[in-house]
């Protein structure tokens, strides 16, 4: 595999990393005078939202989220709207990228658990008027959560994250919003990737993931990573393409032999750990 040296690859690469944080963030420059409490003040409460789970009534705008996925602790601040719980992954406290919507909307936010495992006598306390979580994290515990306040779920996250916003805009009676923000990222990414592929000549980008798995992970183009690369119109390679046996697969999950498959002009390497890019030593020849 070639190992390729270009200044230009290197701005490539900082692009790709900021648009992946344009999802969580929100910023003066996609807020306009519609936004924020404008946006509830116009919306009609109670309202019927459905989701992944069934049917959930809101009987009034949520003024306090709890959110049970990282992705929803993101969209919550990004929709400009109060997170009052949300669950740690990794990090014991709401990550860094999300600036300063942390002390905006998330200044008495605490942590309620761990992703697999969220508290809900936690939860209880902070008193929340909306839930928010994914039918694949949290499915067995909706009857709960459903008890203490309404509860929404999408059916997954990472690529539908989206519709995700979209679902979490209904039910904070912020619809308009939800849409402004996300055609201000598109906007931002066509015009983030443009810029790259005129300075980098076009290049190809593969999203490289070692999980200390026996196979690394080349994202396809319906992952999360593959989407945001898609809108803003960066090449992939062929390895990086939709499974065509399976439309919801992520990952192209190879070899060690088969790891020429994820060269392009851009890797973007992604372990969980410096031990994880090592692979699995195996025996010599007697």
């Amino acid at each position: 595999m070639k190992v390729r040296k270009n200044p230009l690859l290197a701005l490539a690469s900082c692009a790709a990393v900021a648009l992946v944080g344009l999802t969580g963030c929100s910023s003066a420059e996609d807020t306009d005078s519609r936004s924020g409490s404008t946006d509830v003040a116009g919306a009609a409460f109670p309202r019927t939202v459905e989701h992944a789970m069934g049917s959930t009534e809101i009987p009034r705008a949520p003024k306090r989220v709890v959110a049970l996925d990282t992705s929803y602790s993101d969209a919550v601040l990004l929709l400009e709207s109060d997170l009052v719980g949300y669950v740690t992954y990794r990090t014991p406290t709401l990550p860094d990228y999300l600036g300063d919507a942390r002390a905006t909307h998330a200044k008495d936010a605490v942590p309620v658990g761990e992703l697999t495992t969220p508290s809900l006598e936690t939860i209880a306390e902070l008193r929340p008027d909306l839930i928010v979580s994914a039918k694949v994290r949290h499915a067995a515990l909706y009857d709960q959560l459903a008890k203490i306040a309404p509860t929404i779920m999408s059916e997954t996250t990472g690529p539908t994250w989206k519709d995700n916003i979209r679902l979490l805009g209904a039910a904070l009676g912020k619809e308009d919003l939800a849409e402004r923000k996300i055609d201000a990222y598109q906007d931002r990414a066509a015009a983030v990737g443009a810029d790259i592929n005129a300075k980098a000549n076009a290049p190809t980008v593969s999203v490289v993931r070692f999980a200390g798995e026996p196979t690394a992970r080349i994202y396809r183009t319906t992952s999360f990573s593959g989407i945001v690369l898609a809108d803003a119109g960066l090449a992939r390679p062929a390895s990086a393409a939709p499974d065509p046996a399976k439309a919801s697969s992520i990952s192209n999950d190879i070899s060690p032999e088969l790891i020429p498959e994820a060269d392009a002009d851009l890797i973007v390497v992604s372990p969980t750990s410096p031990a994880a890019t090592r692979w699995p030593t195996r025996p010599g020849p007697s």
